[in-house]
C-alpha cells in the first residue's frame, strides 16, 4: 500500500483543520487519537451503536501493538479506507508526544433529547452551561463506571468532540449518548417522562450522605462551574443536595464533584 508522505494530500490537511472547531463544526468529524480510543470506536461501530468511523491512518514504523495491527487489519476487511502515513507526517497530525501509531477520523453523533425516554436513559446526568471539555470527557469515563446511561449538556457551547472531551473520556463517548438542549427543552421533557431531577447547590437542603434514596428514571442535575445552579434551575429540582466543604475551598470541580455523586446515588438507586 502507497505510504503518504505529502502534507498536501487531501486526508492530511483534513486531519490537521479538524484540530479547528470551526472544521469539526462544518464537517462533522473529529479525531480520535491512541490505540485505545480508536479501539473503542471500531467496536462501538462494529456493535451497530453507530457508524463512528470515516477513515483510519496509522504509521508502520510506530505501530509496537498487535492490538492496533488488529483493528487496522478488521476496519481493512470491513472496507474501511485505512491510510499509512511516513512516520515525520504522522508526527506532525498527532497531538500527543510519543504518538502510538493510529488515529481515526470519526464521524460526530447528533442525538435529540426526544429520541431519549426512561427505557434507554434511565439515570444519568444534565450539566448547565458546561465550559471545560476536559470535564465533559471526565464526567462521561465516570458514567461508564457507575453503568449510567448518559449525558446532556444544557445551554452549552462546549463541543464534546474537541480533542480534550474525547481523550478524557477513554473511549466512553463511543457507547453513551451526549445530548445538547436547551433548559427550557429539558424541563419539559423530565415532565413528560417523569423524571426525577436531583440537583447539587451549596444552598442544599439536604447533605449528600443524607439522602435515603434516589429513584429512576433519574437525573442528577449539575450547574455551570461558575455560577451554580439558578433559582430557576434549582426550582426544576425534587431535591437539593450538597456536598461538605470543611476547608478553605468553596467549591470543587465539576467532574470531582459529579463522581462524587454518582457513586453516592450508585449506592441506593432503586427503580
Amino acid at each position: 500500500m502507497e505510504t503518504l508522505t505529502n502534507s498536501t494530500n487531501p486526508k492530511i490537511k483534513q486531519i490537521r483543520a479538524l484540530r479547528q472547531r470551526k472544521q469539526r463544526d462544518t464537517t462533522g468529524l473529529f479525531v480520535v487519537e491512541g490505540i485505545r480510543h480508536v479501539g473503542e470506536a471500531a467496536e462501538a461501530s462494529d456493535a451497530a451503536e453507530a457508524d463512528w468511523l470515516a477513515y483510519l491512518c496509522y504509521c508502520p514504523d510506530l505501530l509496537t501493538s498487535d492490538f492496533a495491527r488488529e483493528i487496522i487489519q478488521k476496519q481493512e476487511k470491513r472496507g474501511l479506507p485505512c491510510y499509512a502515513v511516513s512516520e515525520a507526517t504522522f508526527e506532525t497530525l498527532a497531538e500527543k508526544d510519543n504518538p502510538q501509531g493510529i488515529l481515526a477520523v470519526a464521524r460526530q453523533r447528533h442525538l435529540q433529547l426526544n429520541e431519549l425516554t426512561p427505557d434507554r436513559f434511565s439515570w444519568g446526568v444534565a450539566l448547565v452551561a458546561p465550559q471545560d471539555p476536559g470535564n465533559i470527557g471526565a464526567i462521561l469515563r465516570t458514567i461508564d463506571a457507575v453503568g449510567a446511561s448518559g449525558l446532556l449538556l444544557l445551554n452549552s457551547s462546549v463541543d464534546p468532540y474537541h480533542p480534550s472531551a474525547v481523550r478524557a473520556s477513554m473511549g466512553s463517548l463511543f457507547w453513551y449518548p451526549v445530548v445538547t438542549a436547551t433548559f427550557d427543552e429539558f424541563t419539559q421533557w423530565v415532565k413528560r417522562h417523569g423524571y426525577h431531577v436531583y440537583g447539587t447547590s451549596a444552598r442544599g437542603s439536604v447533605p449528600a450522605s443524607q439522602v435515603p434514596r434516589y429513584t429512576r428514571p433519574a437525573v442528577l442535575l449539575m450547574g455551570s462551574e461558575r455560577e451554580g445552579l439558578s433559582e430557576e434551575q434549582r426550582a426544576a429540582c425534587e431535591t437539593l443536595i450538597r456536598l461538605p466543604m470543611n476547608g478553605r475551598v468553596t467549591s470543587l470541580n465539576l467532574a470531582v464533584a459529579t463522581g462524587i455523586m454518582l457513586y453516592e446515588m450508585l449506592g441506593i438507586l432503586e427503580g
